[in-house]
């Protein structure tokens, strides 16, 4: 291979582990989530019955048990933001991996000498070219997306 299709692969093999890392990070934190939902539902359930069954308590105590149910259901809110956010961050590393995959396809079309090139590989090549189009689109959508959750949220 030529030096520059080495840096190429390289560089690909690279940002394909980076995109694994990233991809076992977030499926560790949604592990993570999960198990708080479980921990915060289970407080939530000893809070409910709390104060149902505790009617003749001090009001001071009521009070207490409602601030505490309340800042739970305030983090359980939190944790479904942040897992949304990285459920996109999910979507987007599959995107980003699909385009990786359509750009090399797309390099051993476009290295081919044109004098080489078949028709079917210059249909191929403009099949490869739309499904990137398509990918990008989708990026696009999801930074949008993102963007208007940020917006949203300040």
């Amino acid at each position: 291979y030529p030096s520059w299709r080495r840096t190429a692969l390289r560089r690909a093999r690279e940002s394909q582990v980076k995109r694994f890392c990233r991809a076992q990070a977030i499926q560790r934190r949604l592990e993570e989530i999960e198990v708080t939902f479980r921990e915060l539902e289970q407080q939530g359930i000893k809070l409910e019955k709390l104060l149902r069954d505790e009617n003749e308590s001090p009001a001071d105590q009521q009070t207490q048990w409602t601030n505490q149910l309340l800042y739970l259901v305030q983090k359980k809110n939190n944790l479904m933001t942040e897992e949304s956010d990285l459920m996109i961050a999910v979507q987007e590393l599959k995107l980003e991996e699909q385009q990786c995959q359509l750009d090399q396809k797309l390099r051993t079309y476009m290295n081919k000498q044109a004098t080489l090139k078949t028709p079917e590989d210059e249909k191929a090549e403009q099949e490869i070219l739309k499904q990137l189009l398509a990918v990008v689109n989708k990026r696009n959508v999801l930074i949008d997306m993102q963007e208007e959750k940020r917006l949203s949220e300040l």
